[in-house]
């Protein structure tokens, strides 16, 4: 059902008090939600939950939903992204209704008597029309995946450690099935027991490599849970990647959702440039299109770019390399953020620091004298603001540059 044009005035009239109680209402969701329903703390991240992540990404998205309640084309990117994520972790339409009731009541708890019957109302009926297309969006995905419906099993047939940090698993279905393909970009979701919690827990982790019909690869990078920008603050070390790591051995298994993801290869066919732009773990989707093209055609001009903090916790260095030399039309520029004396510029890192656009040549590197020119980017928030501001100040249009965010929420708008 519609919201009526009064409904509609009223939630937008509400956009200065989300701005306000947003987070104080979706932490109190969340934490009056999962204690009633302990079930769901298999499908909510619990490390966002400690960090602040899923409250603060939650209020974000009521505020961008409330803005655009007139204007919800504006939303669809930002819809079909959650959409995939929901798919990946098999969410149910009855779920919804759990979380329609503890949103409005923790609503209701922090804002008291200014939430009004006309304003509980108006918010109901807003949930339930993001609800329903969600639900209607979900199912369209949970019937592409013809009949890969819930989690299955998977061995892990090697582990590879890549570089200082990130490690290469190797998943072979249990059940000796072909595995569905995918398109290069996109996801899987793991899930893992983790004693710690007692209570299992899933992680989204691109595919690393082009589609191969007898397993999958993904490549995951040990999370410490330090953040540099606060030095002093407790860590919260990623549960399921540090299981990965420390834990998981070749011949055990874990469980292994359809691939999903809305960050994918547009056109594996076309012969247009492209560009694929990385930092740090942001390398993996990228690393399957590279795959994914080089083995397709050898005439797409193609230039990988690449930052990392260090040659050590740099992966895929010597494959990527060994492409570019096998394929002319392939090449490849690694900026290194703190090079040690060992290193040496030319062979194991072309530039000192962060990725940084204005080093790139325009046309050889960037290709920008061809408007055909498509540009993806993976990695942390900051680098893609940065990343996004630079392309588009060098004369690109916004629909020729893809980019997936690697954390909580979406990616950046501006």
């Amino acid at each position: 059902m519609s919201l009526t044009p009064e409904q509609v005035q009223t939630i937008k009239a509400t956009v200065p008090v989300l701005q306000v109680h947003g987070k104080a209402i979706t932490t109190l969701f969340y934490k009056n939600m999962l204690d009633a329903h302990p079930e769901l703390n298999t499908v909510f991240n619990t490390a966002n939950q400690v960090n602040g992540h899923q409250p603060r990404a939650l209020a974000g998205a009521l505020f961008a939903y409330a803005s655009h309640i007139d204007d919800l084309g504006a939303l669809t990117p930002a819809v079909e992204l959650m959409c995939h994520k929901h798919a990946s972790l098999y969410i149910k339409p009855e779920q919804y209704e759990i979380v329609g009731k503890y949103l409005l009541e923790a609503m209701g708890e922090v804002l008291g008597d200014a939430l009004t019957p006309a304003i509980h109302a108006a918010w109901a009926a807003a949930y339930w029309q993001l609800a329903n297309l969600m639900i209607g969006r979900e199912a369209q995905l949970y019937q592409e995946a013809n009949g890969w419906t819930d989690f299955r099993e998977f061995r892990i047939a090697q582990k590879i450690p890549e570089s200082s940090e990130i490690t290469s698993f190797h998943l072979v279905p249990v059940d000796g099935k072909p595995l569905p393909s995918f398109r290069p970009g996109q996801y899987i979701s793991i899930q893992v027991f983790v004693p710690e919690l007692k209570y299992p827990q899933a992680r989204q982790y691109s595919l690393s490599d082009k589609p191969e019909p007898d397993h999958y690869r993904i490549s995951v990078k040990r999370e410490s849970g330090l953040n540099p920008r606060q030095p002093n603050a407790a860590a919260h070390p990623g549960y399921v990647s540090n299981i990965l790591h420390d834990q998981i051995k070749e011949g055990d298994v874990v469980k292994v959702s359809h691939p999903f993801g809305d960050f994918f290869l547009q056109d594996e066919e076309t012969s247009n440039p492209i560009v694929l732009i990385a930092a740090g773990v942001g390398l993996t989707p990228l690393t399957s299109i590279l795959n994914t093209l080089t083995a397709k055609s050898a005439q797409r001009k193609i230039h990988f770019v690449h930052g990392a903090r260090s040659s050590a916790a740099r992966p895929f260095r010597p494959h990527i390399q060994s492409l570019a030399e096998k394929f002319p039309n392939l090449h490849a520029t690694f900026f290194t953020g703190h090079p040690t004396e060992a290193d040496k510029q030319g062979s194991d890192f072309d530039h000192a620091g962060r990725v940084d656009l204005s080093k790139l040549d325009d046309e050889k590197d960037l290709f920008l004298d061809d408007q055909s020119t498509e540009y993806y980017v993976c990695g942390p928030e900051g680098f893609m603001g940065a990343m996004k501001a630079g392309l588009v100040g060098k004369g690109v249009s916004g629909d020729r540059i893809k980019m997936e965010l690697f954390g909580t929420g979406g990616v950046p708008s501006a």
